[in-house]
């Protein structure tokens, strides 16, 4: 009888509860939160948090161990215990880093109970909110919300090294890599996951996507998978083809948005998506960052990657080919190469695939083919593409074509058959880039995709993912008679004449002639090709073991309306002997360089305090520049937001000159980056390392 007494006792004792500290600051820098400010509870999952409960006078009579807390987490639309969006927990002695639990401890002036809260290393990301129920007597203590933990073991996204999550996790700016091979330019990023209201943002792409829309219970339950969120980002949050997406691609006409290059960050982006629909325009540069700073917001370790010469393999048969009629001229065809093309990798677990494919995985933002009737593209373990597993989900086949696919030129002839003339196995999937972590130079990640061009190793994958293929394979290479090969000027800057030449090599035994092409065309970093900019045509004879050196003078007049803001120029020598079907090709892809954008700040960079940059460039073309400005942006430095000032018409060989004033507001290190647009010159960055003092 006495026992039952102390049982009644035990389960009717009731907390008063007089208020909750959610204990923002210390959980935040536990947590790895603390960028995200201090005005409401940030946490990762798998780890611990504490929260304080205050008592009203007379609670501390009782101790925990006598009260009946039981405690209530509660995330999207509807909770359900089945779906792992609602759970309830009791106290234990101790904590479980494997589920849901608590433990407290008293004061010991009895005023208030601390209470340790670890959340399951696989529960569902987004916003809970935290109940305290007392024998039916429910108090709301509060939201917070959940995100991947990197830094912990059991999370998928657990990553060992503490300097790459500081990088992919952490860092809020970084290099995006562009132009050719031989002219690899890292153009700054600022990602800016922290800014305030970007989470929220974030959270709310996710609750946009058309999959939380048909079943939310099922979508919100599939957000513990960094694999299913990585999906849902890269069908929804970087293009509009099939639903609100945040970007709407255009390479083209620009008119109604802002030019892709324009952009610095991520953050103006974001919000003014969040505030009026999808944002015109972006391109794949453009969806890559934004799809990085969601990832790196919501917890999961992201890179930027570019890929120089990437193929678009549009009938899955692992070859790009392009069709020329008996005239040299190029015919339409739906596979392409890009000059470079730009998507992200992700690093989780793969328990569907199996732990061999753990690791970093692609996505490709960029929409071009449907998966599983959607745009979007991978997750793809980085492991898969290299060994060509082309079974393995997600889009292994086109992300593997993307950076290994063989290049071969078919001429057709008058006859309607096919005649093969020139080929390359290494000008797909080369110098992949990302940024280094911890500092702005270049990682080259080729080896992590691909083995070495032309190792057996290389070989042997190519083939077991092509052993359909009855075209040429890579490494043969027929006799060769008559070679060309094209020379480029050394000093290429935008505004300026200069020649490239072509150079026709006869290895035959006797003179050879031929039909001699010469084409610069415009062409985008995508593959398409624009207008003519300089064009010859000549019959040639060159003698047996010797060389002929042609010229072809590339003006600005002829060029400067045909280029794009990506100033890409392909070249392109075809030598033609009808009588004997011999056709030979030589292709180079020229990036003109751009003008530098001097920065110089004036004074210390002091916290809450005016400082000062002064931004110069110098007009490189022989005619004004209209509409010059210049854009500055930084994290902690310009409070979230681009600041522009215009500067008007420059003339030829004349400075841009502006001033602008900026009032950091975090201390530490930081990134400024800048800007400058005009008429006739696009797409000009450039940065510098910022220290903000106290």
């Amino acid at each position: 009888m006495c026992h039952q007494l102390l049982v009644s006792s035990y389960f009717h004792t009731v907390l008063g509860i007089d208020r909750c500290d959610l204990n923002i600051k210390s959980n935040s820098s536990i947590h790895h939160t603390e960028l995200y400010g201090e005005d409401r509870l940030i946490v990762r999952r798998g780890l611990p948090f504490n929260i304080i409960l205050h008592l009203l006078p007379g609670s501390n009579e009782v101790k925990p161990s006598e009260a009946s807390l039981m405690f209530i987490v509660e995330t999207g639309p509807l909770p359900r215990k089945e779906s792992d969006t609602k759970v309830s927990f009791s106290l234990q002695d101790s904590t479980v880093d494997t589920e849901w639990s608590a433990s407290a401890t008293s004061d010991p002036s009895g005023n208030s109970l601390t209470v340790s809260i670890s959340s399951s290393h696989n529960a569902p990301i987004g916003v809970y909110s935290l109940t305290l129920d007392q024998l039916g007597q429910k108090t709301s203590l509060g939201q917070f919300t959940l995100l991947f933990n990197a830094w912990c073991p059991q999370d998928a996204v657990f990553m060992r090294s503490e300097p790459k999550r500081q990088e992919y996790v952490l860092a809020q700016h970084g290099q995006i890599y562009r132009g050719t091979p031989k002219r690899i330019k890292g153009k700054p990023w600022n990602f800016g996951q922290f800014e305030p209201g970007i989470l929220d943002i974030c959270l709310k792409i996710l609750d946009d996507n058309p999959k939380f829309v048909s079943d939310a219970d099922k979508d919100i339950s599939g957000r513990r998978n960094p694999i299913y969120v990585t999906r849902v980002l890269s069908a929804m949050v970087i293009n509009s083809n099939d639903d609100r997406g945040v970007l709407v691609g255009e390479w083209g006409e620009f008119e109604g948005g802002t030019h892709p290059g324009l952009w610095i960050g991520s953050g103006e982006i974001l919000r003014q998506w969040a505030e009026s629909g999808p944002v015109r325009y972006g391109q794949c540069w453009v969806f890559a960052a934004v799809a990085c700073t969601v990832s790196r917001a919501l917890g999961i370790p992201c890179r930027v990657v570019t890929n120089f010469g990437s193929a678009h393999d549009t009938n899955a048969n692992l070859m790009i080919e392009n069709l020329y009629d008996e005239n040299g001229e190029r015919l339409s065809g739906g596979d392409s190469v890009w000059n470079f093309h730009v998507w992200v990798d992700s690093w989780m677990t793969r328990p569907d695939l199996g732990k061999e494919f753990d690791g970093w995985q692609t996505s490709d933002p960029t929409p071009q083919e449907k998966s599983d009737g959607v745009f979007c593209c991978g997750p793809a373990s980085l492991k898969a593409i290299r060994e060509g597993q082309m079974t393995m989900k997600y889009d292994a086949p086109f992300i593997f074509a993307e950076v290994n696919a063989d290049v071969v030129d078919l001429v057709r002839l008058s006859s309607g058959k096919f005649v093969e003339f020139s080929g390359s196995t290494k000008s797909v999937g080369c110098f992949i880039s990302t940024k280094a972590v911890g500092s702005n130079e270049r990682h080259d990640i080729t080896h992590q995709y691909k083995y070495p061009e032309g190792s057996k190793e290389e070989r042997m994958v190519y083939e077991k993912a092509q052993h359909h293929n009855k075209l040429q394979k890579k490494g043969e290479e027929p006799g060769i008679h008559l070679k060309v090969f094209i020379k480029l000027a050394d000093n290429m800057i935008v505004g300026s004449d200069f020649e490239v030449y072509a150079i026709i090599k006869n290895n035959y035994m006797k003179a050879r002639t031929c039909t001699f092409l010469f084409f610069a065309r415009a062409m985008g970093y995508n593959g398409k090709l624009g207008d003519n900019c300089g064009f010859l045509s000549e019959k040639v004879e060159v003698p047996s073991g010797g060389e002929k050196r042609i010229s072809l003078k590339l003006e600005y007049d002829l060029y400067k309306n045909a280029i794009t803001s990506d100033r890409i120029i392909q070249l392109t020598a075809i030598t033609i002997d009808k009588e004997t079907v011999d056709y030979h090709k030589a292709e180079k892809t020229i990036v003109l360089d751009e003008p530098e954008i001097e920065i110089k700040l004036v004074g210390e960079a002091t916290l809450s305090q005016p400082v000062r940059t002064e931004l110069t460039l110098v007009n490189p073309l022989p005619e004004p520049l209209q509409d010059c400005s210049f854009t500055v942006e930084g994290v902690g430095l310009t409070d979230g937001k681009p600041i522009t000032a215009k500067v008007g018409t420059v003339g030829p060989k004349q400075e841009a000159k502006a001033s602008i004033e900026f009032k950091p507001t975090i201390a530490g290190s930081g990134a400024l980056l800048v800007n400058f647009d005009s008429d006739k010159l696009k797409n000009i960055k450039c940065s510098i390392s910022v220290v903000v003092k106290e």
